[in-house]
């Protein structure tokens, strides 16, 4: 029952709704006494022979009267009680969303989306459940179940209810002993459909290479077995659920046999009346829910318990890039300069950034050259604080970069990664997606700027073309291009572009990069990039090798030594010769 103290927060926040409900709820369990008791009247006038039709008449009303009652009363219990279990699931649900957008990336390079995924769902849901349907349980099993002993008890024999109770204590240790198995067994089930969920998203994100390698009947049996798991940890998670209700019947049957044995006894003994053991059956077929209930309620608290553990886990991730409360409320500009001694990934040992030294001064062009893996990535997403943790400094504007809000830091940088994300939205709503009320001119503007405007044009319904999840419906150069689109809008201090033009020909990468040196003059840019021709205008060329500065300096400069710049700018020029014909 732990998994109420847990909750606690919530039930203080929304105390007022819950004790209306609780309240309401042990009226209810008051009224249901009424029944039994005038059967068993009914049942000894019948017997007496003073039964009227007037009496029957003034003690059926009654019924009525109470069975109208307890119609009204019901419905609002349930509004209190389950609406404030789907406030509380919103709650979460929203807390848990704000969590996500608040970790940085280090945070999603351990975790799988589909886990994720399966704590804002399943897991919510058992939350909820336990908030709702547990709390009626709890509180219905022990105010009925206390009621009716109650009745039993002090108005038709207190000797008899002792017999009837005699079985309960073995029903509160089985159902304790099986709701610890069932905690332990629907944790185990929920990580299993964590696991498929994630093989679902990814096998469906992933779906084209799967085809492309022919890989569908090897997909398919993974997901057979990843589902045969889920499938045979819920029948465990079923086989403990379903000893609840028949070890709650037995014990239920054998109060039964205790009443019926020991109460003819005492009815032939003239201790009752024929009426109070009837009322006194009836009663007890009243605490068949009350005892139902207790066992369900193992199986909620126990499921809503583990879940609310899951999810507990992923608050207690701290939130690696937070704000000092001292930073500065301006976006910043002015010169860049990285005084970095080394930077090392989370959880690894070997620096991937060694001694990266330089200044970029305002307006001016950075190129990023370099192997795959040099460091020219990473580089870039320390200027966008990614990573926080790092020997050494990066400035902006004579300021390092955490003396900023975080907030106002991005308002500054406009990033184009090397992995273009598209929403499913239309072509213009990509675009606008920082400034989603600017007018359609802006849009267009910066769609000319990034040469996808004609492109634009000519789709079926233009900027309202929806693109589809991750812009699946486009090719790679029109998704670049949009991406360029969206973060020249923001006209931001420092344009970063991380090798964000390889997939458009050598033809549109000038004309883009044309239009950026018209266009943004007096800002600075950042390029990285595979193709040499991207970066041989840029003011300053750092060329990186192991995460180390091997060679920098402008175009010129860097030809005039015999490095690996130099070697790779003929070695593409001599391919680009070759792809037109030796012309």
């Amino acid at each position: 029952m732990k998994v109420f103290l847990e909750l606690g927060w919530y039930f203080k926040q929304e105390k007022k709704a819950y004790l209306s409900g609780i309240f309401i709820l042990m009226i209810v369990a008051i009224l249901q006494l009424v029944p039994p008791k005038i059967i068993g009247v009914i049942a000894d006038h019948i017997n007496d022979g003073s039964m009227t039709i007037g009496l029957l008449g003034q003690w059926m009303g009654v019924l009525v009267v109470v069975a109208l009652a307890m119609y009204f009363l019901r419905y609002y219990w349930r509004i209190m009680i389950f609406g404030s279990s789907l406030k509380l699931s919103k709650l979460l649900r929203n807390r848990l969303y704000q969590h996500f957008t608040n970790m940085s990336p280090a945070f999603y390079q351990k975790r799988r989306i589909g886990d994720l995924m399966a704590h804002a769902t399943n897991d919510l849901q058992a939350i909820q459940q336990t908030a709702g349907v547990g709390v009626l349980t709890f509180v219905d099993s022990l105010s009925t179940g206390g009621f009716v002993i109650a009745a039993m008890a002090f108005t038709i024999s207190w000797k008899l209810t002792l017999i009837c109770l005699i079985p309960m204590p073995f029903m509160v240790i089985l159902t304790s002993w099986f709701g610890t198995m069932l905690h332990r067994t629907f944790y185990q089930a929920q990580e299993a459909f964590s696991s498929l969920n994630d093989k679902t998203q990814e096998s469906i994100t992933g779906i084209k290479v799967i085809k492309t390698f022919g890989q569908e009947k090897e997909d398919i049996e993974d997901f057979r077995k990843q589902s045969e798991d889920v499938v045979q940890k819920n029948i465990t998670v079923a086989k403990i659920d379903s000893l609840f209700d028949p070890t709650i019947s037995i014990i239920v049957g054998i109060s039964f046999f205790l009443s019926i044995v020991f109460g003819a006894k005492y009815v032939l003994n003239g201790e009752l009346t024929i009426g109070q053991l009837l009322s006194f059956t009836t009663y007890l077929g009243l605490l068949i829910w009350p005892m139902l209930a207790f066992g369900w309620l193992f199986n909620i608290v126990e499921r809503g318990s583990a879940s609310y553990d899951r999810v507990s886990l992923l608050f207690q991730e701290k939130v690696d890039i937070t704000d000092d409360e001292k930073a500065l409320n301006v976006v910043p500009e002015g010169d860049i300069e990285y005084k970095l001694a080394d930077f090392t990934y989370p959880g690894e040992t070997i620096p991937v950034l060694k001694d990266i030294n330089f200044i970029l001064h305002t307006g001016e062009t950075l190129g990023i050259v370099g192997k795959t893996g040099a460091g020219k990535t990473t580089l870039l997403k320390l200027l966008i604080r990614e990573f926080d943790r790092y020997d050494g400094e990066i400035m902006f504007g004579g300021k390092a970069l955490k003396e900023y809000k975080l907030e106002k830091l991005r308002e500054a940088i406009g990033y184009v990664p090397q992995d273009h994300f598209l929403f499913s939205a239309s072509v213009g709503e990509n675009i606008a997606f920082t400034h989603p009320n600017t007018s359609t001119k802006e849009i267009e503007n910066a769609a000319r700027l990034a040469n996808i405007h004609e492109d634009i044009l000519q789709f079926i319904d233009g900027y309202h073309t929806i693109v589809g999840e991750r812009g699946v419906s486009l090719s790679g150069g029109q998704k670049q291009r949009i991406s360029i689109a969206r973060a020249l809008l923001m006209n931001p201090e420092v344009l970063v572009l991380d090798d964000s033009l390889s997939a458009v020909d050598a033809k549109t990468e000038e004309a883009i990069l044309s239009s950026l040196r018209q266009n943004r003059e007096g800002k600075t840019t950042i390029i990285t990039s595979h193709r040499l021709s991207a970066i041989q205008h840029a003011d300053l060329i750092l060329v990186l090798e192991a995460g180390k500065i091997v060679e920098r300096g402008m175009h010129e400069d860097l030809m005039e030594s015999d490095g690996w710049y130099k070697e790779m700018y003929l070695r593409q020029q001599l391919e680009e010769l070759v792809e037109h014909g030796g012309h």
